[in-house]
């Protein structure tokens, strides 16, 4: 069995598997299953009432997820997926409470990694992935860390080298009429706003 089949394995027993990204290492757990969801919080240490961002395996899964998406978002969407980019968007029905903190909205990006596409693509589902480190620590950018920072609580580390950007995904919300950004990272606000044609605010909860 290759590490990806395992790894696939893992998550539908609702196991954790930690997995690299273009941003930093995230910690995998399935985004449907409340269960591994709540593992996942308590080996990170991370208040329940913190929302997880939901890597998705293709741009064709956002709207499974959202339950709408604003023309901003779909442009958004057409540039920076795959990327480090995450939108914030009404979340669908199949959205468990605890990947959103019970919010009625949800945080969802493509990641622009081999590895996690692979991965995300043979799960065929949502993975809710923060970073994959204690609650509050600096994130991990490579397998190396993980293993240090979270050792055997988590079930598989897939090493895909380190990660080519280093810092976490902006996270834009669009459920609010004009774009925000919540967090700076990946993206640049000024490369947001050359997108959208429009300035954009900064500022309001992040999510990790």
């Amino acid at each position: 069995m290759s590490e990806v089949a395992r790894a696939v394995a893992t998550l539908r027993d609702g196991g954790l598997v930690a997995f690299p990204t273009e941003t930093v290492y995230g910690l995998g757990a399935d985004a449907a299953n409340s269960e591994a969801l709540a593992r996942l919080f308590a080996v990170k240490g991370r208040p329940r009432e913190h929302p997880v961002i939901v890597h998705l395996g293709a741009v064709e899964d956002l709207d499974a997820w959202a339950r709408t998406v604003p023309t901003s978002a779909r442009r958004l969407v057409e540039v920076c997926w795959p990327g480090a980019l995450t939108l914030v968007l009404e979340r669908a029905d199949r959205v468990p409470d605890a990947a959103t903190g019970g919010l009625d909205t949800v945080g969802l990006r493509v990641p622009a990694h081999p590895l996690a596409l692979e991965l995300l693509g043979a799960f065929g589902g949502g993975l809710a992935a923060p970073s994959a480190n204690r609650f509050g620590r600096v994130s991990p950018t490579t397998a190396a860390a993980v293993a240090a920072e979270l050792g055997s609580e988590v079930d598989q580390i897939l090493d895909g080298g380190p990660c080519s950007i280093g810092v976490e995904s902006t996270i834009v919300d669009c459920t609010h009429g004009a774009p925000r950004i919540l967090r700076e990272g990946g993206i640049s606000r000024e490369r947001i706003g050359e997108i959208l044609g429009r300035e954009i605010d900064v500022g309001g909860a992040t999510r990790a």
